[in-house]
């Protein structure tokens, strides 16, 4: 099948009407229909530019259809900005009929002063279609083209658009003269310069010729920064760019309107364009700067300044409710009731602040630390009254409430201990997460480091190894039968036994202590303590006593003869375990070759022997048949007695008072047959008097 369209344009020069009839009378229709008429279109006589521009109303329809001069081509709009009209366009058919005949209906177009828009296409639908159109442009004939459509089916077309199957299209060439459905349009057939010396050139006022036109006629055009019809004098109006916000300003208040344009007003104190692109921009003047510097920095210092403010507040509000939290958690709340509750004379527990204990130790500094253990770490000190403290930092641990009641209890009762050979708890603080405890300061470090330390050992004689002895021993009778709860200590060692400046011992460290109720004699607890002086009964059973802290002493006992450590797997495995290797060799007789070698010893004293034979019976494995605390004491007591007289020039001049003392304090006992201790009147008093004395090794 063939279509053709063809499409006949005549090119006219189009009567000219007079200059004052630009805009039209005033009682020219507007609009026919949906369609607006503007000049140089008009439907009634004086109305319109020329004929060609006539615009007829029909209304015999009802509905008012505008037609393009007086013909039936439909006008759908118009347009005077882009010199553009929209007419509907014929449509060519070519069918087959019921006998199988083509029946070809073509259409053609004769316009005068108008062309064909480029921005139209031609399409063509249909299965086995041949479609072309065909014109003339100026004085050129037979323009055309056109395209061809083949399928096996009509139902293979799409309705509404061409995918390529079953229709096809092409560019209708710009300046064709025939039938479409967007027509551009310019007046006359003069050009713009020609056009400029005649009496009728529509380009007035705000408007202007378009150069950009390069067909026959020209067009006009608002100028830029305007709007409305060009054709009729005095309509293109201003257009504001600032309202609309179309415009390069930085900020929509600096943009100030002008006819035609506008300008970007910078403000007060900045100079410039003020434009965001093609300018210079606003720039602040010299003062001007200043002013927002200064004034930029103080808002900013002050923000700072608030916003530091608000932290510390934030977080010191944070810290005040954690105290407090940890302040109850501790049993803060018991122990304030416990110390108002009593009101005996001695000394109370004092609670600390955190802040008392950082002030105290620089913030916990690392230079402060004087030791540190299986329980914590221990800090020296200085309060705001000068005094010299320890204060011990324990690991974190998950503590019960009975595990609380309990420790407040315990340094209630632990502060009121005042024992010469017993550190002094001062206080507690329980603002932390695990509480820390504040100990009287002693100086001269452990009997650890002296008996093991090769530097230090000599000079801890054994005149002063015995009395570090008793003094320990007497520290612990009274733990255990003069205070007011019992108090096993459960973690004797020589790294709890602190010493003075002048080896005066102090019992340390209650972090494993237990307070036995008066009613019980042994608690059932799980195994806590120092491997090498754990008491074997009380490791099998669990079952605490005061003897476990007299196998532990024996053990001290052991080290202070030794000089070796509890426990150590540098030496042949039968002297691992000192305290069984000392009992086979003081089985063997040959106690003389495990005793320290800084005793400077040519022989045994019968002091050795007496404090040897003590320390066998403490490391018995019964605990039945163990000596209670209160008779090592008493025993150690009557040693270094019996030294003091036989040797008078063992106390020095520092040591005057302690001996002193040690004669005062020491009271007569005897052991009964059945284990007791009872007074007597004698003034001397023989500890070894009813024991056997083990033989010894003559030498080395």
């Amino acid at each position: 099948m063939h279509l053709k369209i063809l499409l006949v344009a005549v090119a006219a020069v189009a009567s000219l009407m007079a200059a004052n009839a630009q805009q039209g009378p005033p009682n020219c229709e507007t609009s026919c229909g949906n369609v607006n008429i503007t000049f140089p279109f008009g439907s009634g006589e004086g109305c319109y530019h020329s004929p060609d521009f006539l615009v007829t109303c029909n209304r015999s329809s009802g509905e008012p259809i505008p037609h393009f001069r007086q013909s039936n081509i439909v006008i759908s709009n118009m347009s005077t900005d882009k010199s553009e009209m929209e007419i509907m366009a014929f449509v060519g058919r070519d069918c087959y009929n019921v006998s199988g005949e083509a029946g070809y209906k073509g259409s053609s177009l004769t316009l005068r002063d108008f062309r064909i828009s480029a921005k139209n296409k031609f399409v063509a639908i249909g299965c086995d279609t041949h479609a072309y159109f065909s014109g003339r442009r100026g004085n050129d004939s037979d323009i055309g083209s056109g395209c061809i459509s083949t399928c096996g089916r009509n139902s293979l077309i799409t309705n509404g658009s061409c995918s390529g199957v079953g229709c096809c299209e092409v560019a209708v060439p710009e300046g064709l003269s025939k039938m479409p459905m967007l027509l551009d349009w310019a007046i006359g057939n003069l050009t713009c310069e020609e056009a400029k010396g005649t009496n009728n050139f529509l380009c007035n006022g705000n408007s202007e010729c378009d150069q950009d036109y390069d067909g026959p006629g020209y067009r006009c055009r608002c100028k830029e920064g305007y709007e409305g019809n060009p054709y009729v004098a005095n309509a293109c109006q201003d257009i504001n760019e600032c309202d609309r916000g179309i415009h390069n300003c930085e900020h929509d208040s600096m943009c100030k309107n002008t006819n035609g344009s506008y300008t970007c007003k910078c403000p007060k104190g900045f100079s410039g364009e003020g434009r965001k692109e093609g300018g210079t921009g606003c720039t602040a003047d010299e003062s001007t700067l200043i002013k927002i510097v200064v004034g930029i920095s103080t808002s900013a210092g002050f923000l700072l300044v608030f916003v530091t403010w608000l932290y510390f507040i934030l977080k010191k509000r944070k810290l005040m409710m954690l105290k407090e939290k940890f302040f109850k958690q501790n049993g803060g709340i018991m122990l304030q009731q416990r110390i108002s509750g009593d009101g005996s004379s001695h000394d109370q527990a004092k609670v600390f602040t955190i802040e008392e204990l950082k002030r105290a130790t620089n913030n916990y500094d690392e230079s402060k630390i004087i030791g540190k253990g299986g329980y914590g770490t221990v800090y020296k000190g200085v309060l705001s009254d000068n005094r010299i403290v320890a204060i011990k930092r324990s690991k974190l641990a998950d503590q019960t409430q009975a595990q609380i009641e309990q420790f407040i209890n315990e340094v209630v009762i632990l502060s009121q201990i005042n024992h010469r050979n017993v550190v002094k708890l001062i206080g507690c603080c329980l603002e932390t997460e695990i509480p820390l405890l504040v100990y009287e300061f002693i100086p001269n470090g452990t009997l650890s480091d002296h008996i093991h330390n090769k530097g230090k050992s000599s000079a801890i004689t054994w005149e002063i190894r015995v009395r570090i002895a008793t003094e320990t021993a007497e520290a612990l009778s009274y733990l255990h039968s003069a205070a007011s709860v019992p108090i096993i200590h459960r973690d004797v060692k020589p790294m709890n036994i602190l010493l003075d400046d002048n080896y005066v011992a102090k019992v340390a460290d209650f972090g494993a202590s237990k307070l036995i109720p008066i009613d019980q004699v042994e608690l059932a607890t799980i195994v806590q303590g120092t491997l090498g002086y754990l008491d074997p009964e009380y490791l099998q059973t669990n079952q605490l006593t005061e003897k476990s802290d007299v196998y532990s002493f024996g053990v001290v006992l052991v080290e202070l003869l030794t000089g070796k450590t509890a426990l150590s797997f540098d030496r042949p495995e039968k002297e691992r375990n000192l305290a069984i290797y000392f009992l086979y060799s003081l089985k063997e007789g040959r106690l003389f070759q495990v005793l320290d070698e800084h005793l400077q010893l040519t022989d045994v004293p019968s002091e050795i022997i007496q404090v040897s034979r003590l320390a066998e019976r403490c490391l018995r494995v019964k605990a039945d048949e163990r000596p209670a605390m209160k008779e090592v004491a008493i025993e150690l007591q009557g040693i270094l007695t019996s030294m003091v007289q036989k040797h008078p020039w063992v106390q020095n001049s520092s040591n005057e008072d302690e001996g002193e003392y040690l004669l005062k304090e020491l009271t007569n006992y005897e052991c009964t047959n059945d284990g007791n201790v009872s007074n007597v009147s004698s003034s001397t008093f023989d500890s070894m008097s009813k024991h056997a004395i083990l033989p010894i090794a003559s030498g080395r």
